[in-house]
């Protein structure tokens, strides 16, 4: 029976050298779906690294149309599913008056706090994305401080991420 693996992304809002990134991404994705059987890709919200993440993967799906995006929300959140796109889209785009792009994915995973957590819900979504991966991919800097913090939650993911013993891959460095 074939096992397939599962890659997930978690970093900061904000990127430095999102092209640079993009770019180092791409390789290290189709590295890992053609040496590694990387099908499942997780994907978790609110930040530009996610976004790109995001990107990279649904350009991929045309080289690679077996893989699969899956997005853990948040109570406050939802996603599109791909067979849902076009409909959504055209709704959308008609409310705002212009033409907009709406993050689609596979399949929505509720993981088991979803609905149970308080203000630490962010935290166990990435928690459990970490979880279900084989690999993590992060943007993480370890001197980013928050305005208001100095534990983000990609600090708070990449240290249990350490402490699972997962095979991580820190695209900041």
């Amino acid at each position: 029976m074939e096992t397939h693996k599962t890659c997930s992304f978690i970093g900061h809002r904000e990127i430095e050298n999102g092209e640079e990134i993009k770019s180092q991404l791409k390789s290290l994705l189709i590295k890992l779906i053609n040496n590694n059987g990387v099908k499942f890709f997780l994907f978790g919200s609110r930040s530009d690294f996610n976004s790109l993440c995001h990107l990279v993967v649904t350009e991929l799906k045309e080289r690679y149309p077996h893989i699969q995006r899956r997005a853990y929300t948040c109570r406050s959140e939802s996603c599109i599913l791909e067979k849902d796109r076009a409909y959504w889209k055209k709704v959308y785009s008609q409310l705002v008056k212009h033409q907009e792009t709406l993050l689609c994915f596979e399949q929505e995973v509720e993981h088991k706090t979803k609905w149970t957590s308080g203000k630490a819900q962010y935290v166990e979504r990435n928690q459990a994305m970490i979880d279900d991966s084989d690999f993590c991919i992060f943007y993480y800097n370890k001197n980013y401080n928050t305005p208001t913090k100095t534990n983000s939650g990609t600090k708070i993911a990449y240290e249990y991420a350490l402490k699972k013993n997962k095979k991580i891959i820190n695209l900041f460095e």
